[in-house]
């Protein structure tokens, strides 16, 4: 904004406290959560639970187990190679010092604000790749997870970057250009033309973009087809196709989901899953799903991501125009402006900082909305179908049957399967 930056009786010192405090104790409540379910889930490994003993072989549950744990240790080492790569970025000056480097090539305005913003995904996604790379080739590797060769990883990173770059440098400009000639009120007119973006990607993505990545084949058994249409039929849900999605060329991982909003919603099965599923159980996985359009779940989240993202705008439009929420993250503004750029960039670092403590809260809201869907389910389909299918997806993506309690709590968007199948009974 070309606005001058306010003082207020906030200190730059104070925030910058805050901020370190905030992020020491978000890394050790993380570490501390992660180091609980890798002891809890090895402390389980040697014998299957008794409420799953007749289904689940002690050979797939030890697996599931050392595919927890190989996860949960390499987020460890995740996580503090991103706390450190944060304060590398704010507090010890990182994005200070990108930003006069292009200051002083290109001087101030647009283009160089444009040219911070893509310097910075540009060099977050290479600090990321080894890691990416690692996750795939490695670890998803070792446990039979992986199918993609290295042409088709390499692939999908060229064709994600292109369209992140038509899509996003445009909607960045957008906003920027909104932030320096709206006034006061233009983080309102940005909430505005970003949400009727995402309501438009929700059109567009399933016959404009998915079709980048996976092929996409009509659904063409014949009686799965008619099982599914009477399914749909009987819950009152119309969609614009069935399909068949080419999972398994990047991951064994099953799947099926919605996608589309309005008349270009469509079901999608993963190949994986018509594999692993008989058609009573792909009948019961999809009436899952149907349930949550039934609750409106869809509908409440959507609600919810406008308030929350209307809310998030209103801060950005507050804290951009504050000095000590640029001086307290090591970052000298433009005196006079624009610093737009850097507000959005410092904005989306702090940011999660801050809310990490309140995650317990929305992931106990998703868990609600699992058990309602899977009460749906039941109601509509054969509930035996329901607990075949989970164990059976459970298994085959070596999903471990024991997670720690309380690091479910905190993180588990889907109850544990022990908690899915008890609710099932009851």
């Amino acid at each position: 904004m070309q606005d001058t930056l306010s003082s207020s009786a906030i200190s730059p010192l104070a925030f910058t406290l805050a901020f370190a405090i905030a992020l020491v104790a978000g890394f050790l409540l993380k570490v501390w959560l992660a180091s609980r379910q890798v002891r809890h889930v090895a402390q389980h490994r040697a014998a299957v639970p008794a409420a799953f003993a007749d289904r689940i072989t002690l050979q797939a549950h030890q697996k599931a187990a050392d595919y927890t744990v190989a996860k949960s240790r390499f987020g460890l080492l995740e996580l503090a190679f991103g706390t450190a790569v944060l304060l590398g970025w704010t507090l010890l000056g990182g994005l200070d010092w990108l930003n006069q480097a292009l200051l002083s090539r290109m001087g101030p305005g647009m283009w160089q604000q444009l040219a911070l913003l893509g310097s910075f995904v540009m060099i977050g996604g290479l600090i990321d790749l080894p890691f990416t790379l690692y996750q795939t080739f490695v670890i998803e590797e070792r446990f039979g997870f992986n199918k993609m060769t290295l042409k088709l990883w390499l692939g999908d990173l060229v064709k994600s970057s292109l369209i992140g770059a038509l899509i996003g440098l445009p909607i960045a400009a957008l906003i920027l250009w909104l932030m320096g000639a709206a006034g006061s009120l233009w983080w309102l007119y940005a909430w505005t033309f970003w949400m009727g973006f995402n309501l438009l990607l929700l059109v567009i993505y399933p016959t404009l973009i998915a079709p980048l990545f996976n092929k996409f084949q009509p659904l063409d058994d014949e009686a799965l087809k008619t099982r599914v249409t009477a399914l749909m039929q009987r819950c009152g849900f119309a969609a614009k196709g069935l399909f068949v999605m080419d999972g398994s060329k990047r991951s064994a991982h099953a799947n099926a989901y919605f996608t589309g909003f309005g008349a270009s919603k469509r079901v999608v099965f993963f190949d994986t899953l018509l594999k692993q599923l008989n058609p009573g159980e792909v009948d019961a996985v999809l009436a899952h799903e149907l349930g949550h359009f039934k609750h409106k779940h869809i509908i409440k989240r959507i609600v919810s991501m406008f308030a929350m993202s209307l809310a998030g705008f209103a801060l950005l439009g507050y804290l951009s125009q504050q000095l000590w929420f640029y001086l307290g993250l090591s970052v000298r503004p433009v005196p006079g402006g624009p610093n737009d750029a850097l507000a959005l960039l410092l904005f989306m670092m702090a940011v999660p900082v801050f809310t990490v403590f309140i995650s317990p809260v929305f992931a106990q809201f998703s868990r609600k909305h699992e058990f309602e869907a899977d009460a749906y389910a039941v109601a509509q389909t054969n509930g035996a179908d329901l607990k075949n299918a989970l164990l059976k997806l459970y298994e085959d993506n070596a999903s471990t049957l024991t997670p720690d309690p309380l690091f479910v709590k905190f993180y588990y968007s889907h109850p544990p399967a022990s908690e899915r199948l008890a609710r099932m009974g009851a």
